[in-house]
């Protein structure tokens, strides 16, 4: 399995939210991680997810990594607008 780390950007493929991409803001444990994308799921309200219902993206948002690490959060707009950049660089390739 990859190694998870924070900022990494995730897609989900079970549940709900099954085929959202999401970001890894924390990590609970060697089995459960917790996924916001700044809109459904926003920082103060993450989804727990178990990272075998998790596609890991080869992606890390270094910003997203320095301003949990430096202030202990990030802002919702700063999740869309990662997840944003992403999806749009995924669906030129």
């Amino acid at each position: 399995m990859n190694q998870v780390s924070i900022g990494q950007i995730v897609t989900s493929n079970r549940g709900k939210d099954k085929g959202l991409p999401g970001v890894i803001i924390a990590i609970i444990d060697h089995r459960f991680v917790l996924v916001a994308d700044g809109d459904k799921r926003t920082y103060e309200y993450p989804k727990k997810k178990n990272l075998s219902h998790l596609i890991l993206s080869d992606e890390h948002s270094p910003e997203i990594k320095s301003s949990i690490s430096e202030a202990g959060f990030v802002t919702d707009a700063k999740l869309r607008y990662v997840l944003q950049k992403y999806t749009a660089r995924i669906s030129e390739s």
